[in-house]
């Protein structure tokens, strides 16, 4: 079991930038694959970005690419998401996944460990 608690998210601005962190407990943590999935109301939750558990592979989501970097450190259990030139349509609630294989996952499905979801506002 792996129990998974975002922090970070907030209010900004058009163009600002947050820092969000999912903290990692319970079973190693350094063996998944993680996750940050988005999920805005009305909307079906969408993928963001997905990192290997080493760290040397990641993916993002081409809504996010070269404005999102998500990375992680595996000696302090955390993975994070840097987000820069923040834009109204990023506004959601976004959660960590951990995923119990060793593979970049881009679905939900892929994923067997889910936080509670940290709120992101952009005011235009």
């Amino acid at each position: 079991q792996v129990q998974l608690v975002e922090s970070g998210g907030g209010l900004v601005q058009t163009g600002g930038s947050l820092r969000l962190s999912c903290a990692a407990s319970g079973r190693t943590f350094s063996r998944n694959t993680m996750g940050w999935f988005r999920q805005a109301p009305g909307k079906e939750r969408e993928f963001v970005a997905t990192i290997s558990w080493y760290g040397g592979s990641t993916y993002n989501s081409d809504s996010v690419k070269g404005r999102f970097t998500i990375s992680r450190d595996n000696a302090k259990n955390t993975v994070y998401l840097q987000m820069n030139s923040l834009k109204p349509e990023d506004t959601a609630v976004y959660y960590c996944a951990a995923s119990r294989g060793v593979v970049l996952a881009t679905t939900p499905s892929e994923y067997d460990y889910w936080g509670q979801g940290t709120q992101v506002t952009v005011s235009s």
